[in-house]
């Protein structure tokens, strides 16, 4: 499947943020070129064959090759904060918003994985200037999922002694997703996000764990 066709929570990712087309098509190119290869391994020339460029076209839109992964990360984790932001603040209590908070991550991370293993994973390669912001990024995240967990435990809901553990295991288990889902196995985005969002429940004590998609 390639990057253009992938879904997360059953949506298309389009990045329509990236514009004019070119620039798009050169995106997509590395994305699945820094997937494959690693963005080490990966060059400019490797990129800009995929999106049926010139190695002298990609200039244009990039300046280097780490300006292009920068641009991926930071719309992936712009991406990631918007949706367990979405699901800390919807209606209902702690362990509602973390089943929703859990269940959308794990979709995005495997509808998504090729993209989603580059956005997580290459975050060394990147400068220090342009890390910095990502790893800025990184820790909005944290916080999202940290503050559904520590209300659930100022509610009573959750029983959990060290909420900062704790938020680093669920994101750590969410995250993996991107790195072993197949789109040939035997469970959707949809059932692993179910699945994940039970298990993360009973991580946190909480009173009633909604069962699993079978």
């Amino acid at each position: 499947m390639s990057t253009a066709e992938e879904t997360a929570g059953g949506e298309a990712q389009p990045w329509s943020e990236v514009t004019p087309d070119a620039a798009r098509r050169l995106l997509l190119a590395a994305v699945e070129a820094f997937a494959e290869r690693g963005y080490h391994a990966t060059t400019t020339r490797d990129i800009a064959g995929r999106a049926g460029m010139s190695p002298a076209a990609l200039y244009i839109h990039y300046k280097t090759k780490e300006e292009l992964l920068h641009r991926i990360s930071r719309i992936g984790h712009e991406k990631a904060v918007e949706i367990l932001r979405t699901a800390a603040r919807a209606e209902g209590g702690p362990t509602e918003r973390l089943a929703d908070a859990v269940s959308s991550f794990v979709r995005w991370h495997a509808g998504g994985r090729t993209t989603a293993r580059v956005v997580q994973y290459e975050l060394d390669s990147l400068g220090p200037e342009a890390r910095a912001e990502i790893v800025g990024l990184r820790r909005q995240v944290d916080a999202e999922v940290r503050g559904i967990i520590e209300e659930g435990v100022r509610s009573g809901e959750f029983d959990v002694d060290d909420v900062p553990g704790t938020t680093l295991a669920v994101l750590s288990l969410c995250i993996d997703v991107a790195r072993w889902f197949n789109v040939h196995g035997p469970r959707t985005p949809e059932q692993v996000g179910a699945l994940y969002a039970d298990l993360v429940l009973r991580m946190v004590g909480a009173r009633e764990a909604a069962p699993a998609q079978r």
